[in-house]
């Protein structure tokens, strides 16, 4: 029987991804804009707290935000109302962007006219978290309804966050929800993220994320990190 030759094509799938996303990230270092991949479940707020956050840092930052989605514009119209300059990416069906989807994009977009780039990503909790996109910083937003076993079932988006953001806690008297509990759960599987607890309807709690912000948009700019 002559040799059988195997090809691992799933790792060589990863690596030409994670070869994309460092050179991503190699390019906004050197043209100094910090980018942030938003990732989330439908419905968690990702666009409303992307809007305060824009309205929060507007007059510090040149922001720009781009919505991935499998189809429609409503959110980056939703964007362009608040007067935020943003483009819509479909993903062609893709559940999430991943490093190469993520280079067109910024081809278009031209990032040297900004300093802080959001990256709306497509709504769950799996795809997202299985490619870099090569953005600075990963965040992913919690929502109180949506319960505080989400670490649990969903690890590995919670380990490769940088910041979690609990979201809606307005809304905490109408739900059963152990702040305690998912801070733990999620510092089990990632020790180094920070968890801020964050209304984006009232702002409630903002001041602690937009100072995280601020920070990192700094020291990326500075050439610290």
């Amino acid at each position: 029987m002559g040799n059988v030759r195997v090809i691992d094509v799933h790792q060589s799938v990863y690596a030409v991804n994670d070869e994309i996303a460092a050179k991503t990230r190699a390019r906004l270092k050197e043209e100094k804009t910090f980018m942030v991949n938003l990732m989330s479940s439908p419905g968690a707020g990702k666009t409303t707290t992307l809007l305060r956050t824009a309205k929060m840092l507007g007059d510090r930052y040149r922001i720009g935000v781009m919505e991935a989605d499998i189809d429609s514009s409503v959110d980056a119209e939703k964007m362009a109302a608040a007067g935020i300059t943003s483009i819509q990416v479909h993903t062609g069906g893709e559940c999430a962007m991943d490093a190469h989807m993520t280079m067109q994009a910024l081809d278009e977009f031209d990032t040297k006219g900004f300093d802080l780039l959001v990256m709306e990503n497509v709504g769950n909790l799996v795809c997202p978290a299985e490619t870099d996109t090569g953005a600075s910083r990963n965040v992913v937003i919690l929502s109180y309804p949506e319960g505080d076993d989400k670490p649990l079932k969903y690890p590995l988006m919670f380990e490769v966050c940088h910041v979690v953001l609990i979201n809606k806690i307005d809304t905490k008297e109408y739900f059963d929800f152990d702040d305690e509990a998912v801070v733990e759960r999620i510092h089990e599987r990632n020790p180094l993220a920070k968890v801020f607890f964050v209304s984006a309807k009232t702002g409630e709690g903002f001041e602690e994320w937009i100072s995280w912000l601020d920070n990192n948009i700094k020291k990326w700019i500075g050439g610290t990190v």
